[in-house]
Formats: C-alpha cells, structure tokens, sequence
C-alpha cells in the first residue's frame, strides 16, 4: 500500500460509523488520495482496515455509489472502483457541522501529536529518515498544485512521524491524518499559504536532521497551527 494513504484505510470511530466510512473515503477521493479508476480493497479486506462490519461497510459503499463516488462492477475482474467527482473537495461543507471549539481542540490535538513526534524524529532518526524527507521537499517543490500534491503532503507527514521511531505515535499521526487531515491538506493548499507551507517543511527537516529537538516540535506545532487558525476563521465566516 502506498506509503501517503495508510491514514484512509486506518479504523474508524465508534459512532455513525456508516457516516464515518462515507465520508472517509468520499474525502479521500476528492482529495486525490485515492486516483480515478482504482480499485478499493475487498469488502472483506476494507472493512477489516477500517474496523466496520460487512454489513456497515456495504451500507457505506451503497452510500458513495449513490454520490457517484464509486461505481461496482460485477463478474471477473469485479469490485469497487473510484471515480473522482467533478466538483473539488467542498471544504465549506465539511466545515459547517464542526463549531470552532471542536476545531481547535481537534487542532490542539493534533499539533501536540505532530509537535512530540517532530521533536523524537529529531533525536532518534536515521540517515536514511532524513533522506527520504529531503526526497519529498524535492518531489512537492516540483509537484503542481491539486492530487498528486496532497498525496506527496500526506506522505511527508507519515515519514516524520515514522522517523520518531514510536509506533504509537505513528499510529495516531494515521489517525489524525483520516479524521482531520483533509481539513488540513485543504487549508495548506491555498495558492497564498504555498511559500509558507514550503518554508515550514524545509525548516521542519533541517531541525530534524540537526537534532534540534525544541526547535523542531515548534515548527511542527506551528505548522499545524496556522492551517487551523485559517479553518477557524474560514468556519466562523460561513
């Protein structure tokens, strides 16, 4: 599985866990994270990933046929594959059920996830983690504006979380990733935040490949910060 998108198939919560599974992976279609035309895991398979019934799980897909999401096809060769909507992901519209409160300390959460997994990334990463990181500044700084961006944003973040050697806290990245990440992806795409996104990145790899601990957990916490701060602004205007 790629390495950008183990945070789409990672479990749901326990409750409206139909509603959960829909939007899961309606998000991550509209994102890009999951291409037009790909094939889903197995209704077994997905539905052990994202730690759902069968049956929830069928009612989700019925759900994402229904919005065009997804179109099932039958007989050899058979099974649920992705199509990508015409409209781009409605970030207004994933805003409008969440208060403000419920964004911030959503953000708070994941800053403070973000922040400790950038700080041991720092201490305990390898040569070959800093490489791969290095990697990825290389392939967004040439990667255009859209899907393919989000994947390569998705990925980086897992690799700074893999490189702080916890698979706890790895998990949780995963986690966040699926729950408020495409609100984060969203607000880091914006055409005016690119510089600064780009700046934050690069500043986050030189502190971890520095060891520079304090100074990494801060631009990781920031990092978040300011895509929140944006969402907040965003939600309290609609």
């Amino acid at each position: 599985m790629d390495s950008a998108r183990p945070a789409v198939f990672a479990p749901v919560d326990n409750t409206a866990r139909v509603h959960a599974v829909v939007r899961r992976l309606g998000d991550a279609i509209a994102l890009g994270l999951l291409a037009d035309g790909e094939q889903l895991p197995s209704e077994t398979d997905l539905a052990g990933y994202l730690g759902v019934s069968t049956v929830t799980l069928r009612e989700a897909l019925m759900a994402l046929r229904q919005q065009g999401l997804i179109e099932t096809r039958r007989g050899r060769g058979g099974g649920s594959f992705v199509r990508t909507p015409a409209r781009p992901f409605d970030l207004d519209g994933r805003l409008r059920p969440l208060a403000a409160e419920e964004l911030r300390d959503l953000g708070d959460h994941y800053a403070a996830i973000a922040g400790a997994a950038a700080r041991l990334a720092a201490l305990r990463s390898l040569p070959g983690d800093v490489d791969r990181l290095r990697r990825s500044l290389a392939e967004m700084a040439e990667a255009d504006p859209g899907p393919h961006l989000c994947r390569l944003d998705g990925r980086f973040h897992l690799e700074v979380a893999a490189a702080s050697q916890s698979v706890r806290l790895t998990r949780e990245e995963i986690r966040l990733q699926a729950d408020i990440g495409p609100l984060i992806l969203a607000a880091h795409g914006r055409p005016e935040a690119g510089d600064r996104v780009r700046a934050e990145h690069a500043a986050l790899v030189e502190a971890i490949a520095r060891g520079e601990e304090g100074r990494a957990r801060d631009v990781a916490e920031s990092h978040v910060a300011n895509a929140v701060e944006h969402l907040i602004e965003r939600r309290l205007a609609l």
